[in-house]
């Protein structure tokens, strides 16, 4: 299902939210529609222009705001007060300034973090969520990703990140890269943000994309981007070891939809299995020719088909028609399905694996759990 044609916001404002921060935000689409709520990644990454186009413009009212430090939001970069439930705080004080009861949230990879945070504190504010390569910030996904893990699959890309830090510091890449984001050197901070945001835009999809690497090369996005990033990695995102997975009891009777790519090295599946576990009642589709980033095509059709859902749902029981036809149950040529009932869970076909012959599935997977 691709995605909704480019659009332009109707409204757009900066909202203090302390003494220091203020935060942009944007909306976009129908000004009268169901409002969803957009949490972009990193933290610090920003939003941009695709990041409307999930949702269709005629039913959804479209918000999207920078985080604090982040993208519009001033001041740029900014690491005083900014934590995991201070971006909660935020959330909920765009919520009241724009007047809305409850919304759908929804957030990929930092935002997944984000997403089920605020869902945890807010339980009643949320009607949905839609999830994508979930991250819960544990020390092992980070020593995954930053430490040893995902270097033996991009070595040519490690090897860039790598170089940056001397020898003798390499047993705490995270620990080095903060000293040296947070330090008094423009050279070196820079050069560091620059080697810091292209790892991840390096290793962020199945197959490297020169077209996204060169986001690394805004000198302000990637400053933003590694100082904002490193800043919650060190201090464990500002909550407990496992904060996240043990809070989840608490939003389980929020209609959930977890979208991941199989492999994802940024943030592996191991995370979002691990929800799942924990979480059984929520639709988990994996999408088994995709690594990380939301810009792998089949991860967004399912982000977008996992919010037309949504749309017909309400739609349904207003008794209207659909603004798009989707046919339910329908899985495409080649394509992968999950369903869930009575807490049972089925992974049909993943996308993008050979077949034998005869067209039997490669991997087809049925589990059941009591």
């Amino acid at each position: 299902m691709p995605l909704y044609p480019e659009i332009e916001p109707f409204a757009t404002g900066m909202l203090p939210v302390s003494d220091i921060h203020t935060i942009y935000y944007e909306i976009c689409g129908n000004k009268d529609g169901e409002p969803v709520l957009f949490l972009h990644g990193g933290p610090g990454g920003g939003t941009g222009m695709g990041d409307r186009r999930y949702f269709d413009p005629k039913f959804y009212k479209i918000i999207l705001i920078d985080q604090r430090g982040a993208g519009r939001s001033t001041p740029h970069a900014c690491l005083i007060d900014n934590t995991t439930f201070d971006l909660v705080a935020d959330i909920e004080k765009i919520r009241e300034h724009l007047k809305i009861d409850k919304w759908v949230v929804f957030g990929g990879s930092w935002g997944s973090t984000l997403s089920l945070t605020y869902a945890e504190s807010h339980p009643s504010r949320v009607v949905r969520l839609i999830l994508r390569g979930i991250f819960t910030l544990r020390r092992k996904e980070l020593l995954f990703f930053y430490q040893e893990g995902a270097s033996w699959l991009f070595a040519d890309a490690w090897e860039d990140y790598e170089k940056q830090i001397p020898e003798e510091e390499r047993g705490d890449m995270i620990a080095a890269y903060y000293r040296r984001l947070t330090g008094d050197d423009p050279v070196v901070r820079d050069a560091c943000a620059l080697a810091w945001s292209r790892w991840e835009m390096a290793t962020s999809k199945l197959k490297v994309d020169p077209a996204y690497l060169q986001r690394a090369d805004n000198p302000a996005w990637a400053l933003a981007f590694a100082r904002i990033e490193s800043h919650y990695f060190i201090n464990g995102g500002f909550f407990p070891e496992g904060y996240v997975l043990d809070n989840v009891d608490k939003i389980r009777e929020i209609p959930t939809t977890i979208v991941q790519g199989r492999y994802d090295v940024v943030c592996p599946f191991k995370t979002a299995w691990d929800l799942h576990r924990r979480f059984p009642e929520a639709k988990f589709v994996v999408c088994g020719g995709s690594g990380h980033s939301a810009g792998e095509v089949e991860i967004s059709e399912e982000l977008v088909k996992a919010a037309d859902a949504h749309r017909d749902d309400r739609l349904k029981l207003r008794g209207e028609q659909f603004v798009r036809p989707v046919t339910a149950g329908a899985v495409p040529p080649g394509g992968h399905s999950t369903f869930f009932a009575g807490g049972s869970f089925a992974v049909g076909e993943e996308r993008g694996l050979p077949k034998k012959k005869g067209g039997v599935p490669w991997l087809e997977n049925t589990f059941t759990f009591g």
